[in-house]
């Protein structure tokens, strides 16, 4: 799967199994998107690892030249952060929906934001359940009426960016399906980020939810962010304004990543020699 030219083109990129997602669906756009980002980057298909869990989102890595894992519903971010701490060389990318990522899968996030992994992690959020016929997700408005919740969702919606941001995320940023250019450059930017990439990507669901994210009524509240915010708090509001849909980086740092802290103990066991066990269970006494 090496690739056959400096230059590689689109089609480079692109697996033997067409898209099966919903005409109109915006997962087609993330798909471009990737790919023009992987190909502007030069990343050699075997070098590329895919992983995903359930979901319309998680159909990804069969549509892509490289290599792919299927995992069970909600657990890709464990997953993938385990192809990368035994394969540090992979460019390991994850996608889920906001179904798989915020509800089964909700609990990985807050582990993976601090353990800090080089991967990214792209989550597709169209506020719908879509592969399983349109049921409320985490981050479905209130005031939507789905199959399974006809009045209308009790509780408040997540919001993705946000909780990236408040885990501690390295790497925290929003885009939207429908400016490919734009979220091709975020998607760049995450990959080469070395830590935890969150991408938040608002999507659209043309069989179950049209009504919610209705193209005209997004494009007109989303606003371009000109410059990282400074802050952490700057971050946390521009995230979670509800006025308008902050589309950028929110936050940019650089820690020391899971591979990284690895090495370290490594270098430390190598140097301190190995622990007794009768010690360790004398201290659990």
């Amino acid at each position: 799967m090496e690739l056959e030219t400096e230059n590689p083109t689109f089609e480079c990129y692109l697996g033997n199994l067409d898209p099966v997602w919903c005409p109109g669906c915006g997962d087609f756009s993330v798909l471009g998107a990737f790919i023009e980002a992987a190909r502007r980057l030069r990343l050699p298909n075997h070098q590329i690892a895919l992983v995903s869990g359930i979901g319309c989102s998680s159909r990804f890595p069969f549509f892509v030249k490289a290599y792919g894992f299927h995992g069970v519903h909600g657990r890709a971010l464990p997953i993938a952060q385990g192809v990368k701490l035994s394969n540090p060389e992979l460019t390991v990318v994850v996608a889920a929906g906001d179904g798989d990522g915020l509800a089964i899968g909700g609990g990985h996030l807050p582990h993976v934001s601090r353990n800090n992994p080089d991967i990214t992690y792209l989550l597709f959020n169209n506020s719908i359940y879509g592969l399983t016929k349109g049921q409320s997700s985490p981050t479905s408005p209130t005031n939507l009426a789905t199959k399974t919740a006809p009045y209308g969702l009790m509780g408040e919606s997540m919001n993705p960016a946000f909780l990236a941001l408040a885990y501690g995320a390295t790497f925290v940023a929003r885009g939207a399906a429908i400016k490919r250019e734009h979220l091709s450059d975020l998607i760049e930017q995450g990959i080469r980020h070395r830590g935890f990439s969150f991408i938040e990507i608002l999507t659209s669901c043309s069989s179950f939810n049209t009504k919610h994210l209705a193209i005209t009524k997004v494009l007109q509240r989303m606003a371009p962010l000109e410059t990282c915010p400074e802050d952490d708090l700057e971050a946390l509001r521009l995230a979670s304004d509800t006025r308008h849909i902050h589309l950028g980086v929110f936050r940019n740092v650089k820690r020391p990543t899971l591979n990284e802290q690895e090495e370290h103990i490594r270098q430390v066991s190598q140097k301190t020699g190995p622990v007794a066990v009768g010690s360790l269970l004398q201290a659990f006494a």
